[in-house]
């Protein structure tokens, strides 16, 4: 399993607009690809130098080619509807992680 955890530092300005455009759009949106089997949303706790409000999300593939599909096929379409919405509101960094291992109680 690879996750594609995607950072974002959004403007407390546009937060709550940006939260329900998350939640009721983009997620979905990123889930209907049919390249990722479930997202996570999780708020950062810590506090930024920045500003802002710092987010979480993570998007689990089942192996590195579906990831590299949504590169090709998906990411460009589904970014600029964000960076148009929110342009000069945000920061997004993007992060792939190999899961090795998960235990459940």
């Amino acid at each position: 399993m690879i996750i594609y955890n995607v950072t974002i530092n959004i403007d407390e300005n546009v937060h709550d607009e940006w939260l329900v455009w998350m939640r009721d759009k983009h997620v979905p949106d990123m889930l209907a690809t049919g390249k990722f089997t479930h997202a996570k949303m999780a708020k950062v706790l810590v506090e930024e130098e920045m500003g802002g409000i710092t987010y979480s999300i993570q998007y689990t593939a089942q192996d590195r080619a579906t990831l590299d599909s949504y590169y090709k096929e998906d990411a460009e379409r589904l970014r600029a509807d964000g960076q148009k919405r929110f342009a000069n509101k945000f920061v997004a960094f993007r992060t792939e992680l190999e899961v090795i291992s998960q235990q459940i109680p």
